[in-house]
């Protein structure tokens, strides 16, 4: 169930309160993110400056005044042959889990990413346990291509980390046009 009235839409600067406390609940509480440390407000604004100097998208959902989530895109790694294979991120608030929100920022994310020219989409998803990543995924069209078995350790444990792809656009049909 989608809630009512919800946006999405391009984060501004005015969305980082919100983006940082729903990653930090994320970091602090969850195993969707391998980071054990919550990042400062000037650090998560670092990131969305770098994601955005590359004219990549990062979204917000929003309901109200009340951002619900978010979700970007950076390049998969940094060397240039890797520059039309992007990896999304998706972070949601815990009370907006389970309403559709991630699939309306998904859905989005990747319909920006193609319009931009970007021909593959990895989710590297932590925590093989993730079923709600892993499904929204899924039923996007992203593939399973592997696991990372115990990649990560967070509290007290070994986690797998999930590989999913998407092709974008016209994928590896056609040659890239720069």
């Amino acid at each position: 169930m989608t809630p009512p009235s919800l946006l999405i839409r391009p984060s501004t600067a005015a969305d980082l309160p919100a983006i940082t406390a729903v990653y930090a609940h994320a970091v602090l509480q969850g195993t969707g993110t391998f980071e054990l440390e919550p990042p400062d407000l000037a650090e998560m604004a670092r990131r969305r400056d770098d994601v955005l100097s590359k004219h990549l998208p990062w979204l917000v959902a929003q309901q109200g005044d009340r951002v619900l989530g978010y979700a970007y895109a950076n390049h998969f790694r940094p060397r240039l042959a890797y520059r039309f294979c992007l990896e999304d991120s998706i972070y949601l608030h815990q009370d907006a889990r389970g309403q559709g929100v991630g699939r309306l920022l998904l859905t989005e994310l990747v319909s920006r990413c193609e319009a931009a020219g970007a021909r593959q989409m990895l989710a590297v998803i932590g925590d093989a346990a993730n079923l709600g990543s892993v499904g929204v995924h899924a039923a996007l069209g992203f593939e399973h291509s592997g696991v990372l078995k115990a990649a990560g350790w967070k509290f007290d444990r070994w986690l797998d980390v999930v590989l999913m792809q998407r092709t974008l656009g016209s994928g590896a049909t056609l040659p890239a046009q720069d």
